[in-house]
């Protein structure tokens, strides 16, 4: 993820440097679409400790592992400075049980977290306009595969989010997007038919860059 972060930083230095000599670009405007198409690092910040189904600490913690993903996102400006974006892609995890130093894989598991936020944007007609959001996603697990013995429930559930991110002009409709959001997330896991559990927090950092278009 250091890498992908690197790669976006250093492609928006790029396009801003280049912007004075670009092409006329389309402004941000109320009544336009923008589509970005993005790599996408989707990072769990997880903690929750297995218990048994008394309570007790098993001396167990949950790990997930990160995935990097193509995802969509499409936005709507309401006004020129308010927009409304979703946001769609699909990661997949693997789920261990951890003693440090070892880790026992548990569980593989699609996920499908669509988030909408509402976005500010304070700059719509510069070539360098950041934005800032705040949003409510849907964590949706599926595919579920368990791994060396053990049987593992999700449970499906609400989140929010904050969002931070910019677009830099390129040339015409055509701009770089850098986007991070921090996606709150909890969920319950049911272990071995409920043998054992755990109240997680996944907590993913979601990072990600691409090109977007606006009509």
């Amino acid at each position: 993820m250091k890498t992908m972060i690197a790669t976006a930083v250093v492609a928006a230095a790029l396009a801003a440097a280049g912007g004075a000599s670009a092409a006329d670009f389309q402004p941000k405007a109320a009544g336009t679409w923008l589509v970005d198409v993005r790599a996408t690092t989707v990072a769990p910040d997880e903690s929750g400790a297995i218990l048994t189904a008394a309570g007790v600490d098993t001396g167990l913690d949950v790990k997930i592992d990160n995935d990097t993903i193509p995802s969509l996102g499409i936005s709507y400006f309401v006004t020129d400075k308010i927009a409304v974006e979703l946001i769609l892609g699909t990661s997949k995890h693997t789920v261990s049980a951890t003693t440090l130093p070892a880790a026992t894989p548990v569980h593989d598991t699609w996920v499908l977290p669509p988030v909408l936020s509402v976005q500010y944007h304070p700059l719509p007609a510069a070539r360098f306009s950041p934005y800032v959001g705040a949003g409510v996603n849907y964590m949706i697990f599926y595919k579920g595969k368990d791994r060396n013995g053990f049987t593992v429930d999700l449970d499906n559930g609400f989140g929010y989010s904050l969002q931070a991110g910019a677009d830099i002009a390129l040339t015409g409709p055509w701009s770089l997007n850098v986007d991070v959001k921090k996606v709150f997330f909890d969920t319950s896991a049911s272990i071995n038919g409920g043998t054992l559990k755990s109240d997680v927090t996944i907590d993913p950092l979601v990072v990600s860059v691409g090109v977007g278009r606006k009509f």
